[in-house]
């Protein structure tokens, strides 16, 4: 199993980003394995952000990031989106996607200590 995360960036407060986790070594249709963005601000410990079930589809938002983010997943691409909008200087650290690798229906677990495979993480920092 490989995820290979993307996305990251500088940018301004009030902007934009799109987070990308290509996903190898399993399949989002036959697998049904959920996927979580996670992330880590200088400093700070490792917090979750969102989760998707890749059989339904269904999500899980951290309370910080309600109402601005958006998870997806691409079944044929076997890829998850993070879409961020509305960003503040505090979501500023190092993105990471995993894997939890039970095939699973329904609302996903977002505890990053049943995550069992990482990726390299891409970092976004939101300053003007």
């Amino acid at each position: 199993v490989q995820l290979q995360a993307s996305g990251g960036g500088l940018v301004q407060p009030g902007g934009s980003l799109r987070l990308s986790c290509a996903a190898s070594g399993f399949t989002f249709q036959e697998d049904y394995y959920t996927i979580g963005w996670f992330r880590q601000a200088p400093g700070k410990e490792r917090e979750e952000v969102s989760c998707i079930s890749s059989s339904d589809g269904s999500t899980y938002y951290a309370d910080s990031v309600k109402g601005r983010f958006t998870i997806s997943r691409d079944n044929a691409k076997n890829t998850v989106y993070l879409q961020m909008n509305s960003l503040k200087p505090e979501d500023t650290a190092v993105y990471y996607c995993a894997t939890l690798p039970v095939r699973w229906v329904g609302l996903p677990s977002c505890n990053a200590y049943e995550y069992t495979y990482w990726g390299q993480g891409t970092r976004v920092t939101v300053s003007s």
